[in-house]
């Protein structure tokens, strides 16, 4: 909520994720960015540019967006990235609305 509040709608996603996770780290969580994610294909690990946005804490995965409105597509990827990855929990970040608590998206699998 602060990084929205401090900046707003409109800008890029990596500005919103770099900003995301400095706030993260000043409160005392452990913070990966963009993290590389094989994706088993047969009886191979395949590196083939998944990379989860933010991984908070080893547990959970933080995938930001600034997009006109989320898409089923969007949830679809979050979901996705969460089995590849073998998390359990991620939320989904659209920061291009006027009131962050209606760009939060929860999602489990």
């Amino acid at each position: 909520m602060r990084v929205h509040s401090a900046l707003g709608p409109g800008l890029l996603e990596g500005v919103y994720e770099a900003c995301l996770a400095h706030e993260l780290a000043l409160a005392g969580f452990e913070i990966q960015k963009q993290v590389p994610v094989p994706i088993a294909y047969g009886d191979v690990a395949l590196e083939v540019g998944v990379r989860l946005d933010l991984l908070v804490g080893r547990k959970v995965i933080v995938e930001v967006k600034s997009v006109e409105k989320l898409l089923p597509v969007h949830l679809a990827q979050a979901m996705t990235y969460l089995k590849v990855s073998g998390h359990a929990l991620g939320y989904l970040l659209n920061f291009n609305v006027v009131h962050m608590k209606d760009g939060i998206k929860r999602v489990v699998v």
